[in-house]
């Protein structure tokens, strides 16, 4: 394994916490290198289910060092939230066992309010943010105005700076009729994290090269998707940070040389949650069934996925961008009983077919997917533990992937436990 990379290759949601927990047995280290507590990652070990949003997926094994990156943006409440939640369940979250980056930007109350008002603010024309300040929170970061997790360790720096902070922003939030913030309140708050936060605190980008240096396996995880990258992404229905696989290297703080694989997510159809286009979206019978069998309802909004057929263009794009050197298809089971499913091999654009996707949003509208159909398969699916029992309409479909894709199919999920994970060739 090494240095390998775990990507959504779609719109998120594709079954990237459980395949870095069924990766991480591997692993030495786990690291978050991107987003914030918006994304949320479900893990099924037996009987029991985590539901984990900021600390990465590697934190049920009591053997992994779990690394929360410096592209990561931090929640101090929500985190410690989830710290305390896993604990109620029996897990451990120890200094030994996590690691945040000193040089984390830190979100702040003030960031969460303006994400409401500004999406209040844009009325149709909203993108549909959890809300949770990960926008404003990036935006203060490129404007250099963000506080760090290295600042909360020193109380005049943070005071400092957490004063000039909430005089800006209170002029923000009174001018879009928002309720200001009093800063003795924010700063007591914080200074209370960082005592329970400072124990964690270390200089990721050393720790990780030395275990690379050292032999150890060091897994990156990624949150939300490919097109959801704040460059490739469905812009501006995206999230605010990198989600491919060069976000690796500036938020994890290692070169690119160290890389040595990186394996996209893709659901056995397609999903996205919020506004923006979506050419293989089924708004009918058939995208309600997906939906309900598929429990397609986001981990930390509830909100229910928009669902349609698998567009390999997408796919395509994906491994081109990040560089992929394997596909792991989950939600396969999903797709068992359906007599007849469609996949997406090209859209139909201005007289002509293309296989990639568009920049501009009003181009990607005028798409029309071009479909191959496949025969179905029967529910045997999810009981099948190794490649030869699975139904060979099943197995025609997962090379079709391959095929277009020019990407292997390292694993197929064919449920959410551990034990419904199968591997057909190396990652």
């Amino acid at each position: 394994m090494s240095a390998f990379i775990v990507l959504g290759a779609q719109w998120g949601d594709e079954g990237k916490g459980k395949m870095t927990d069924y990766l991480a047995e591997k692993a030495d280290v786990v690291v978050r290198f991107q987003g914030g507590n918006n994304a949320g990652h479900t893990v099924e070990v037996e009987d029991k289910q985590y539901k984990l949003r900021l600390i990465p997926s590697g934190v049920l094994y009591d053997d992994k060092i779990n690394v929360i990156g410096n592209g990561v943006v931090v929640d101090p409440k929500a985190l410690f939230e989830e710290m305390d939640y896993l604990e109620g369940v029996g897990v451990k979250v120890t200094p030994e066992k996590l690691l945040i980056s000193d040089r984390a930007q830190l979100i702040m109350p003030y960031h969460k309010i303006l994400d409401g008002l500004k999406e209040r603010a844009r009325g149709k024309n909203d993108i549909g943010t959890t809300g949770r300040g990960i926008g404003p929170c990036y935006t203060d970061k490129a404007e250099r105005s963000g506080i760090r997790v290295c600042d909360l360790m020193h109380r005049e720096v943070f005071e400092e700076k957490l004063k000039q902070n909430i005089e800006d922003k209170n002029a923000i939030i009174s001018l879009y009729g928002g309720e200001t913030l009093d800063f003795e309140t924010v700063y007591n708050e914080y200074i209370g994290y960082a005592e329970r936060i400072k124990p964690y605190v270390d200089d990721i980008s050393v720790r990780i090269y030395d275990e690379i240096k050292n032999n150890k396996n060091v897994l990156f995880e990624g949150a939300q998707g490919f097109l959801l990258d704040i460059d490739y992404g469905t812009y501006p229905y995206v999230t605010s940070s990198n989600t491919i696989a060069g976000g690796v290297c500036t938020g994890a703080g290692v070169g690119p040389t160290v890389i040595t694989g990186a394996v996209g997510i893709a659901k056995a159809y397609t999903t996205r949650v919020g506004k923006g286009p979506f050419p293989t979206e089924l708004v009918d019978e058939m995208g309600d069934l997906l939906r309900e069998k598929g429990h397609e309802y986001g981990v930390n909004t509830g909100r229910a996925r928009r669902c349609g057929w698998l567009d390999l263009v997408i796919l395509k794009s994906a491994a081109r961008v990040s560089g992929l050197t394997s596909f792991v298809v989950t939600k396969i089971d999903t797709l068992a009983g359906i007599d007849k499913i469609k996949v997406c091999t090209g859209y139909k654009f201005e007289g002509k077919v293309i296989d990639y996707f568009p920049a501009c949003l009003e181009d990607l509208a005028k798409c029309e997917p071009i479909y191959e159909e496949f025969e179905g398969w029967d529910e045997s699916i999810a009981d099948a533990r190794s490649y030869e029992e699975f139904p060979e309409n099943a197995k025609k479909y997962l090379k079709r992937i391959e095929e277009f894709t020019g990407t292997k199919i390292s694993i197929v999920s064919v449920g959410p436990k551990r034990n419904q994970t199968i591997e057909i060739g190396e990652i």
